[in-house]
């Protein structure tokens, strides 16, 4: 207590903290316009009696809060981003809701609080989608301007490519909360939720086929043997097999009213096709194999039209070109 001119004056000691309770809403809920800056953040919205506390308590900047749901035990930290909210009410975004299991209206304690400025954090994402990013670490740090704090377990929601990535936060340094402004902070990446590495996938197909092998250890000599005669019969007449291809069936009906006539009926459409091969039955997982013995399709049907003609390459092409005359368009002048 200090006595000047009479007047009585009492100073409040600094650093006091602030404790007030609020009813808690989702951004969505916040009157006037749409806030989608609130949601890619994590920072709340308090009301302007609180700005007022704060101010006459002399809170350490930047004014950092814990936010604890009392009835599920569960407790967070973030920072302020407007003092604008209806008094008794503050909004919170969706995705910290969700780590306090909040509902709209339920009660959250706020209480200000100093936090360590981070050195560390290690993060992992909830979806194999996050590979798709092509600089995970610059998409992260864009997106960590808009929070003040980071708190170990916590699920935090990130926006790139108007898609929405969950990131847990597995560890944070140098302690369970940290503060993220104006910081020099290292990043780690966890592999993703659901996420195998390439080895293992070949190890489980490796396993699942010496499973299938075991299993039907009886049947492959038949099989075998019967994929050796396929072969040896695809190889030795190759012809070119013909498929109907099915048209439409419907009736037609001209514009002018009159009936089609005969020469205007549909004719079946037949598709030349060359008989499929059979399976390499001995195919390993992660072997390719270029058969180069294999000939073009071009080259067999060649090869099919010499052996029609009895060897005579010309005798062939003749059977086929065009044996029809053509018209000029353009008339000679005489």
């Amino acid at each position: 207590m200090f006595h000047f001119s009479g007047f009585n004056m009492m100073f409040p000691d600094g650093g006091r903290s602030f404790q007030a309770t609020y009813k808690c809403f989702s951004v969505s809920m916040l009157p006037g316009n749409e806030r989608s800056d609130v949601e890619k953040g994590g920072k709340i919205i308090m009301p302007p009696s609180a700005l007022d506390s704060l101010t006459r308590l002399n809170v350490e900047y930047p004014m950092l809060f814990k936010l604890t749901n009392k009835k599920k035990s569960r407790s967070s930290h973030a920072g302020v981003l407007e003092f604008v909210a209806d008094e008794g009410k503050c909004y919170l975004p969706y995705w910290m809701m969700d780590n306090l299991l909040l509902e709209e209206g339920d009660i959250l304690s706020i209480e200000s609080v100093s936090l360590q400025v981070a050195t560390f954090s290690k993060f992992q994402p909830h979806s194999t989608d996050f590979l798709d990013i092509t600089n995970p670490k610059a998409v992260l740090e864009n997106a960590l301007r808009n929070f003040a704090c980071l708190t170990k377990g916590d699920v935090i929601a990130i926006k790139y490519n108007k898609k929405v990535y969950e990131l847990c936060v597995l560890e944070t340094k140098p302690g369970n909360a940290v503060s993220i402004i104006e910081c020099d902070m290292n990043v780690e990446f966890e592999a993703p939720v659901g996420y195998k590495d390439h080895s293992e996938q070949q190890q489980a197909a490796q396993l699942a086929g010496n499973q299938a092998a075991g299993g039907s250890g009886g049947e492959t000599g038949a099989a075998a043997g019967g994929g050796a005669g396929g072969s040896n019969a695809g190889a030795g007449g190759s012809a070119l097999l013909e498929e109907v291809v099915e048209t439409f069936k419907g009736s037609g009906v001209r514009l002018d009213g009159k009936k089609k006539k005969d020469s205007q009926l549909e004719t079946p459409v037949l598709k030349k096709m060359l008989p499929r091969g059979v399976p390499d039955y001995d195919y390993q997982f992660g072997l390719l194999r270029f058969d180069r013995a294999i000939k073009p399709i071009s080259d067999r049907v060649q090869q099919e039209a010499v052996a029609n003609t009895g060897g005579e390459p010309g005798a062939g092409q003749d059977a086929d070109s065009f044996h029809g005359t053509g018209f000029s368009m353009k008339k000679t002048r005489k």
